[in-house]
């Protein structure tokens, strides 16, 4: 993204978004569609890189979205224009073939997964389009793959239960698309609530919903850096988790607390240890930032996420210099409670907790201060706590 300017205060594109793959879909399929289904992407507040270790995270699902105007089909084929890429694909809902690659693969792959569960599927002919920033560590791909469920969901008959469908949005991110992702993306996507951080238990699924204050601004801060998950180094950690756990003798490093951590981290090499010790503490971290946001401690979650960008940063080594920049430019200020990188790293957003009064001056002032220190135009975003995934009729005119 290359915004010339921060996008402040509260907003919602969603209607334009939405009315935009309407008119696409007429003027391609010569006909309205019958319903649009639409998912939301997500920012995570505190708890990066411990949702595939069956461990705890705090994210929010934002007010952008993708959308997909729909129409079933009569036959077993699906027909998908997305306009983000300008581009048209169309598949067999039997086709088991090699993937071809891009957007259209997260499509297939929710196809597979539904299949594969012996779910009901039936064709449709579609148009997506989002304003999730892509590669932004927003979950755009999540998104995706929440609404294209959303949609075989309600043209195959299929109940909505969104713990069950964000667990096949995620076999068909790791298992087709091949990047092994945990849980959080999808479930937030799936189950978000308006006004409300969602405290997720990776393991169990269960979660709780935490108020947002409303005193309080959720800012996101898009570095103007992408990364490829698949590409990068995302996996690679993932297995340093998983040979530390096997050191500790658990199933995933949430089974281990910070006394069993000390005793036993000389047993690890140092790059291990480190990784280890960032997913130990970040789970405690974000168990304790619920607990505070509950309670409207903003200073001490804003105190944690601060800790928790220094534990990725040093610990994960999933951070880098454009994020850094922004992370302290916006803890420098003095209406940020906190601020820290969110998502996979090695590139994208980082999120900051803000007084709501003072947003608007605080976006302006950092996106000024990363223009001149990195030579990067952001994007800021003020975002708001949005419901997940829908899908509603289109009303005639």
């Amino acid at each position: 993204m290359t915004e010339a300017q921060a996008r402040t205060g509260s907003r919602d594109t969603s209607g334009g978004t939405r009315e935009r793959v309407i008119r696409e879909f007429e003027h391609r399929f010569g006909a309205p569609p019958t319903r649009v289904a639409r998912a939301p992407g997500r920012v995570n507040l505190i708890g990066d890189h411990t949702d595939y270790n069956d461990g705890f995270v705090l994210p929010m699902a934002i007010d952008r979205a993708v959308w997909i105007a729909f129409r079933p089909r009569s036959d077993e084929r699906v027909s998908i224009h997305s306009l983000d890429f300008d581009e048209h694909a169309g598949f067999a809902l039997e086709d088991g073939a090699s993937r071809i690659g891009g957007w259209v693969e997260y499509v297939r792959g929710v196809a597979w997964a539904l299949r594969a569960a012996g779910a009901d599927t039936r064709g449709w002919d579609g148009v997506a389009a989002g304003d999730v920033p892509v590669g932004a560590g927003l979950s755009s791909s999540a998104a995706l793959e929440l609404a294209t469920a959303r949609t075989f969901a309600d043209v195959g008959g299929l109940s909505w239960q969104p713990s069950v469908m964000a667990r096949l949005a995620q076999r068909a991110e790791n298992e087709w698309v091949g990047v092994n992702c945990g849980i959080m993306d999808q479930l937030i996507s799936a189950a978000g609530t308006a006004g409300h951080a969602l405290l997720i238990d990776c393991r169990s699924l269960v979660s709780r919903s935490v108020p947002i204050p409303t005193e309080t601004a959720v800012v996101v801060l898009d570095t103007a850096t992408r990364r490829g998950l698949v590409d990068s180094k995302y996996n690679e950690r993932r297995l340093q988790c998983e040979d530390a756990a096997a050191v500790f003798g658990v199933p995933a490093l949430r089974d281990v607390d910070m006394g069993a951590f000390l005793s036993r981290s000389s047993e690890l090499d140092p790059v291990t240890r480190r990784r280890a010790r960032h997913v130990v503490t970040e789970n405690e971290r974000t168990r304790n930032a619920a607990d505070a946001l509950e309670h409207g401690d903003v200073g001490e979650v804003g105190r944690l996420m601060n800790l928790s960008h220094d534990s990725l940063r040093d610990d994960f080594e999933v951070s880098r210099h454009e994020l850094d920049v922004m992370v302290e430019l916006a803890q420098a200020r003095p209406e940020c409670h906190g601020a820290r990188m969110t998502g996979a790293g090695f590139g994208g957003c980082a999120v900051a907790l803000v007084e709501r009064a003072s947003a608007a001056r605080f976006a302006g002032e950092v996106a000024a201060g990363y223009l001149r220190a990195a030579g990067l135009r952001p994007a800021v975003y003020v975002c708001t706590a949005s419901d997940g995934a829908s899908v509603e009729s289109v009303c005639s005119a």
